[in-house]
């Protein structure tokens, strides 16, 4: 049902919402969390990151050691991942080359931070 990118994801366990994982990032901070979401952007040069979104929340997922990358026409589907959750600090140059990727302008006045998900696995359904 689900094309798998990355490692194998676990066959058990509890899976968050982004809704629940940012409302406790402190109780998740560096943790390996395992998490269902929207692809709401891809990065449309390689699919190297995309944003999950979840009403008006937001993460920035990225992939270990960039050792995989998901399909550019992911966006709008829902996903699992498995992956190390983190709140980082965001400079003006960095809010800028991620809005480029997405293929947005650059970014006024970004937000000084950003929930992010450095993913070790994500499953994607098939079309």
């Amino acid at each position: 049902t689900h094309e798998i990118f990355g490692s194998p994801l676990p066959a058990e366990g509890r899976s968050l919402s982004l809704q629940e994982l940012i409302s406790n990032s402190d109780e998740y901070q560096e943790q390996e969390v395992l998490l269902e979401t929207r692809v709401a952007k891809v990065c449309q040069k390689k699919g190297c990151f995309f944003i999950a979104q979840e009403g008006e929340y937001l993460a920035r997922v990225s992939f270990k050691d960039y050792g995989f990358f998901v399909p550019t026409d992911s966006g709008g589907k829902e996903v699992i991942l498995l992956g190390t959750f983190s709140r980082q600090q965001v400079s003006q140059q960095e809010a800028d080359h991620f809005a480029r990727d997405l293929g947005e302008a650059d970014q006024s006045d970004p937000a000084r931070f950003e929930y992010s998900i450095v993913a070790t696995a994500i499953g994607i359904p098939k079309s």
